[in-house]
């Protein structure tokens, strides 16, 4: 697994090997300056000991230095130029592929968390795939040239001094995996702080009207916690891996000072020799340091990398569904027809079946409403329509075709959807309404706004359409909130319009005024409501009676209550009915792990 990563990481940085490789040959060159100068500076003190001119070698050692700064800084800004690139691709792709994803995978997993793995996790694999790859290979190629150097220079110290190096480096190699897996526990860690930020935020007023504040705040405190003990370990393997070079030189410092003088007391070694040996020592913690902080910094880059591609892994509507087809709609249809055969759906493979053998069928045209108890289904048969999910059994067809065989870009666009909890973007209220459907004229926004009633509400914002909303639609009511979903939905002239509680948040005079406009709306194109206040849905040409994932009725609001003892008492409950005695209550049995599905 370790070795797999290490190549994923390489192949995000091969787009990028052009910068790359110019980065570490002027970091290389700046290297190989650094490496002449102690032989600069044995020649120095070789010119002063014969009483010989020394204006070339103070040049020469001029030059190198401000060559290898020079040399050295036009490196790190190819590097870090590349690294720029390196994390705005792997951005890109994460960005890229989030939206697409089937929608049970995102439901599985925490949004913070996957926010954390576009930002943090792909800063990791930019240092990872750019800063400390070059260091490791220029650490590596530097460390190797002043080795060979030291040998040339005297082979019973370079001996010792590489006897030195091996000793540490092996307990170095130790240190590394524990690096890998500390440093993922803590990109993790921050994961789950992310997510529970983004739980506080999503439901700040809930928190607090239930004076709830000190609790998630204790909650976010041990998150924090549990991320400051995973940085820590991280900190502490790194600081060991990086204490290694100072004490590779330090080590090999003493053996040198004291072997070497030994050698050069009997007479085996020249005092200039040894004095470009410590030279080259000294410079020897540089490289060291290098290669031990961009191997660190390779191996949590290691486990960044898991983490985005578990994500960059995951199947998306593309790969489960294909391209799919587009039927072609009748043109004379006033818009789809839509059948469920026998259809099973459960959220959970081990879960309680959802939907367990609902059939209907729904004709072109006119106003089907759905209602029901609590958790009978209603909302789940959006979900499969949209082909949020996919039926475990049974088939569910549009103008005939089943939707498995659309193409899911096209099936939604012969859809309008508009949800429960009617969600509105941040931005301004033009934005929202354009959503679905950008292109648009004024003409189109206009007749929507009539039809919906928004119009009012527009005229009385301070810059109209061009007004912000707020954070998820803060500045707007709820009722105005459904509206504008409504209105989005409109814009798509759909051929099907599901409408999920639409009215549910509207006052008795906006939710006449919208039972018009879907009793408009329903003369050409097919319109199917889930409805909990009947009220709303009396008029409709049928009604589906759900229960326990099942139709067990359909008619008209007369008919049911005629026939349906089901209905009844939901329309008694709310006054639609006469009272026919004790009121059980209505709520069907659960509907598996999906504690804030709709009804």
């Amino acid at each position: 697994m370790q070795d797999s990563a290490f190549r994923t990481l390489l192949r995000h940085a091969r787009p990028h090997r052009r910068g790359l490789v110019t980065g570490a040959l002027l970091a290389a060159a700046g290297s190989v300056a650094g490496l002449a100068q102690p032989l600069v500076a044995k020649s120095f003190v070789e010119a002063l000991a014969a009483d010989a001119p020394v204006t070339r070698q103070m040049l020469l050692l001029a030059l190198l230095i401000a060559g290898g700064a020079l040399a050295a800084a036009l490196g790190m800004y190819a590097v870090e130029r590349s690294a720029e690139s390196v994390v705005l691709g792997a951005r890109r792709r994460l960005v890229g592929r989030l939206p697409r994803l089937r929608v049970a995978e995102l439901e599985r997993r925490p949004p913070g968390d996957l926010i954390s793995r576009v930002t943090a996790d792909s800063t990791l694999l930019r240092e990872a795939a750019t800063s400390n790859l070059v260091d490791t290979l220029v650490g590596a190629v530097t460390l190797a040239g002043m080795l060979g150097l030291m040998a040339w220079l005297d082979g019973v110290l370079f001996l010792a001094v590489l006897g030195v190096v091996l000793a540490v480096g092996s307990c170095t190699a130790v240190v590394m995996p524990r690096i890998s897996r500390a440093g993922q526990e803590a990109q993790a860690a921050l994961g789950e702080l992310g997510s529970g930020l983004e739980r506080l935020l999503g439901a700040i007023r809930t928190v607090k009207a239930n004076g709830a504040e000190h609790r998630e705040i204790r909650s976010l405190e041990q998150a924090a916690d549990s991320a400051w003990r995973s940085g820590v370990r991280a900190a502490g393997w790194t600081a060991v891996a990086g204490t290694s070079s100072g004490l590779v030189v330090q080590l090999a410092f003493l053996t040198v000072l004291g072997l070497g003088g030994a050698r050069v007391a009997s007479g085996a070694m020249d005092v200039a020799s040894l004095i470009g040996f410590l030279l080259y020592l000294f410079y020897l913690v540089g490289p060291v340091a290098q290669l031990a902080g961009g191997v660190g910094g390779l191996q949590a880059g290691v486990a960044a990398v898991r983490r985005i591609h578990e994500v960059l892994d995951l199947e998306t509507e593309e790969d489960a569904y294909g391209p799919g087809r587009v039927p072609e709609a009748d043109p004379d249809a006033m818009g789809a027809a839509l059948a469920f055969d026998d259809v099973v759906f459960r959220y959970r493979e081990d879960g309680p079946a959802v939907l367990d053998g609902a059939s209907f069928e729904v004709p072109s045209g006119g106003l089907t409403a759905v209602v029901g108890p609590s958790g009978a289904g209603k909302s789940t048969l959006f979900a499969l329509l949209e082909r949020f999910y996919d039926a475990e059994h049974g088939s569910i067809r549009v103008d005939g075709h089943d939707v498995r065989d659309w193409d899911p870009a096209e099936l939604r666009r012969t859809i309008g959807y508009v949800e429960q909890d009617a969600p509105a973007l941040a931005g301004s209220l033009r934005d929202n309404l354009l959503f679905a459907a950008p292109g648009a004229t004024d003409a189109d926004l206009e007749r929507v706004l009539h039809q919906v009633g928004l119009r009012p509400l527009v005229d009385n914002l301070p810059e109209g359409l061009d007004t912000r909303v707020g954070h998820r639609g803060s500045a707007l009511s709820g009722g105005q909130r459904q509206r504008v979903a409504i209105a989005r939905a409109l814009l798509r002239r759909p051929r099907l319009l599901l409408l999920d509680e639409a009215t549910s948040q509207l006052d008795a005079l906006s939710e006449a005024e919208l039972k018009d406009v879907v009793s408009r709306i329903a003369r050409s194109t097919t319109v199917l409501v889930v409805a909990h206040r009947l009220s709303t849905v009396v008029g409709a040409r049928r009604i589906l009676v759900m229960e326990n994932g099942r139709v067990r009725a359909v008619g008209s609001h007369s008919d049911l209550l005629r026939d349906d003892s089901l209905y009844r008492r939901l329309a008694a409950t709310q006054g639609l009915a006469p009272e026919t005695g004790h009121v059980p209550a209505l709520v069907s049995r659960p509907s598996g792990d999906r504690p804030h599905e709709p009804a």
